[in-house]
């Protein structure tokens, strides 16, 4: 055994590599992320008590806005492709009118017959028009829809 012992050399680590992964990630993320573009017309949802989770999938929503316009999107951009073509691919909802309705809603079903239905109309809307709406979903066999509304506080 050697009387005189070695000292212990300690271990450095440089960080500077670690930030530099920490920045490429952030900005990674920050040009790879897509955010949700713009509602095609604002609405002003009406109060209510009642809450109930939407589904986050295979969604189709009827949009009705305060001008009485009707509105027909869904949550893929394959869907808004095959009804409304490539051009409305990245859109959230193309107008359409109460004649042309019924047709695209059959059309969407059989593309997609796990889609739910989801009805959102302005609390300022004609209620004439959101019965032509609800008329036109019993029509093509669409029972099953929600309404969507603002959650009121107490």
């Amino acid at each position: 055994m050697p009387k005189i012992k070695k000292h212990r050399i300690g271990v450095s680590i440089d960080n500077t590599p670690l930030v530099d992964i920490g920045f490429l990630l952030l900005t990674f993320f920050m040009l790879t992320t897509q955010f949700k573009p713009p509602e095609e017309v604002q609405i002003v949802l009406p109060s209510s008590h009642s809450a109930f989770k939407l589904p986050d999938a295979n969604v189709m929503s009827i949009t009705i806005s305060k001008d009485n316009r009707v509105l027909l999107g869904f949550d893929s951009q394959n869907m808004m492709a095959k009804l409304f073509g490539d051009e409305n691919k990245l859109r959230m909802a193309v107008e359409v009118t109460t004649k042309e309705l019924p047709d695209l809603l059959v059309r969407a079903r059989i593309a997609n017959p796990k889609l739910r239905t989801v009805v959102k109309g302005d609390k300022d809307a004609e209620y004439g028009v959101t019965e032509d709406v609800m008329d036109i979903l019993q029509k093509t066999q669409i029972t099953r829809f929600n309404l969507v509304t603002d959650l009121e506080n107490d």
